[in-house]
């Protein structure tokens, strides 16, 4: 089994500013994790700039100029409230991108047999015309249309479980019934997405918890729900946004996991995946997760699971 690491030291680059817990210190908590000789197999490989022409498959040409024009020459500007650019992000979020891309042509290709990509700013937030919630370009759906287009491919699914509703993500799918979504996530909680009865056009399966629910009620959600869709949606390949912070410790939400919740649903996706037309083709990119100690903790079980298969 070969897994990919794809990162860059630009993805450091981006300065959210004091006091924001989308902070640079997340990226450094988990490349030190997987620094670890138990992750001495891992072929790490740097993230490319993504073309933008990859990126405008999910964003409007218009929004991704916005952007770029926006990235400040010194200090700080703001997409919204919440999203902060600083003179390094236009290049971190390149490489967040790129990374999403090149993992999917990796695993594609056969040189391994699934990817990480430890990057940042995150991204299942972004829509296709607005930054949201610390993201500026949608990664992971960046990656499945790049499957889609590039590698000719007919179904994609992306799985979710960040605490917060994967919005932007949703919305790729509505508009695309070859990209099959499913999200865990803390509900109501921002966004303010993601409740059950939103299905799209039946490739939606949306599995609220309620503030305060534990791994428990994560795996029954995942086992009675999301794993049964998504075998039967039989997608060619799988990504998976992989935020943390519905880890009991995080302190932007309420919900309850632990770390081998985390490492269960890994092994759970990636045997879906080895049982469907996948043939085991797996991509993750990093999400949430606020807490170092158990946004660490939590990345290390989820990349520990991937290099076992």
């Amino acid at each position: 089994m070969t897994t990919f690491l794809f990162s860059h030291d630009d993805c450091l680059a981006h300065d959210t500013g004091p006091g924001h817990p989308e902070r640079s210190a997340r990226l450094a908590a988990v490349l030190d994790a997987l620094a670890a000789p138990a992750f001495a197999a891992l072929v790490r490989r740097e993230a490319p700039l993504a073309d933008r022409a990859a990126i405008a498959r999910v964003h409007d040409a218009a929004y991704i100029e916005s952007v770029f024009a926006a990235v400040p020459k010194d200090g700080y500007d703001k997409l919204d409230p919440d999203t902060v650019l600083s003179p390094g992000s236009g290049r971190a979020a390149l490489r967040a991108a790129g990374a999403a891309v090149a993992a999917v042509d990796a695993v594609m290709k056969g040189e391994a047999d699934n990817a990480f990509c430890a990057v940042r700013p995150p991204g299942h937030h972004a829509v296709r015309d607005r930054a949201m919630g610390f993201c500026l370009f949608n990664n992971v759906a960046i990656g499945a249309l790049h499957a889609l287009e590039a590698h000719r491919l007919a179904r994609v699914a992306i799985v979710d479980f960040d605490v917060h509703h994967g919005n932007g993500t949703q919305d790729v799918a509505e508009r695309d019934p070859r990209v099959f979504f499913a999200s865990t996530h803390q509900y109501p909680a921002y966004p303010g997405t993601g409740r059950a009865a939103e299905r799209g056009r039946g490739n939606i399966v949306n599995a609220p918890l309620v503030p305060g629910a534990d791994g428990i009620e994560f795996r029954a959600r995942f086992t009675d729900h999301i794993l049964p869709a998504l075998a039967a949606f039989r997608p060619e390949f799988l990504l998976i946004s992989a935020g943390f912070d519905a880890h009991e410790e995080d302190p932007l939400a309420e919900l309850a996991f632990n770390a081998d919740d985390f490492a269960w649903v890994t092994r759970e996706l990636v045997a879906v995946a080895r049982a469907t037309p996948c043939r085991g083709r797996v991509v993750s990119t990093l999400e949430g997760g606020y807490d170092l100690d158990a946004l660490a903790a939590s990345a290390a079980a989820h990349v520990g699971a991937l290099m076992q298969g």
